[in-house]
């Protein structure tokens, strides 16, 4: 018994006659009553009663029709689903992401697909960039938001650029300021990220500390950006952070642009090789807002 012969039975069952249930199927009444006798054949007990004005339900065609019904009910809603995951509309996406991309391009991007896609279930979970490498090879998570580099063999694409500024104690000497001279505070104690976690955001800072005559004093190290400012509030030190954490208000810190031309730092996507379709429908996302930011 294929599907098509509970349509046809369906269809005869709804009209209750022949002729009006083949023109609804677009097909010849002849072939209709031949198939479903070879259905009737195929099951061992009669679906109608026959005469030659009116075709009725046997009480086992009654039953027959309801559980058909509800199993046609329960494929097409079998392919609709289907339909919708093929097309990147149903599903789950686990997805990482650095402390420091809360604040910038991450909610965005969350709203903009959970509106386009209300039924792609997204699991989120805060990760460093080396701790979403491994579970992204480890297929633990679909896609990440990370801060480049990112070693040969992983797909990538950057969505989000932003220069450096520095975040000072309130009470700090320079907090009136409207800039800050990096090469000011080379004496000073900073708080950085450790290098082993996101050597792209790390590499810069130094760099450019150096660029300005200095290399900066490590006085605390930290994994999270929210850590790093909480202890500049706390007089620590001093920190380099991207742009972007100013969306971060802390009592007691100070953000403040710098005089030297900042280099550029980036937060970038990641996902494995043949992404699935909800993972293609988020970069498309992705890409759509980075397009009309540009603009």
């Amino acid at each position: 018994m294929e599907l098509r012969h509970l349509r046809y039975f369906i269809a005869v069952a709804e009209e209750l006659n022949f002729t009006r249930a083949a023109d609804r199927l677009h097909m010849a009444q002849p072939p209709l009553s031949q198939q479903i006798q070879q259905l009737e054949t195929e099951l061992g007990f009669q679906l109608f009663r026959r005469t030659k004005r009116r075709v009725v339900l046997t009480e086992a065609g009654q039953v027959f029709f309801e559980e058909s019904q509800k199993i046609l009910q329960q494929v097409d809603r079998a392919i609709q689903l289907a339909q919708q995951t093929s097309r990147g509309e149903l599903g789950q996406l686990t997805v990482g992401f650095v402390s420091s991309a809360a604040h910038n391009v991450v909610p965005a991007i969350l709203q903009a697909f959970r509106t386009l896609h209300p039924a792609v279930k997204l699991e989120l979970r805060e990760m460093t960039t080396n701790e979403q490498l491994q579970r992204l090879q480890e297929g633990q998570i679909d896609i990440g938001f990370i801060r480049p580099p990112v070693a040969d063999g992983i797909n990538s694409e950057v969505v989000f650029r932003e220069p450096l500024i520095v975040a000072l104690p309130q009470a700090h000497r320079m907090a009136q300021n409207t800039k800050v001279e990096l090469r000011q505070l080379a004496t000073e104690p900073f708080i950085l990220f450790p290098r082993s976690l996101a050597p792209g955001l790390y590499d810069p800072i130094v760099s450019f500390c150096q660029q300005a005559g200095f290399s900066p004093i490590a006085g605390q190290e930290a994994l999270q950006m929210q850590t790093i400012v909480s202890l500049v509030a706390a007089e620590i030190g001093v920190a380099i952070v991207p742009e972007s954490m100013q969306n971060f208000q802390r009592c007691g810190v100070v953000y403040k642009p710098l005089q030297e031309a900042s280099p550029i730092v980036s937060i970038a996507l990641i996902w494995r090789d043949n992404p699935t379709p909800a993972v293609q429908q988020f970069l498309q996302t992705a890409r759509d807002l980075q397009q009309i930011a540009g603009e």
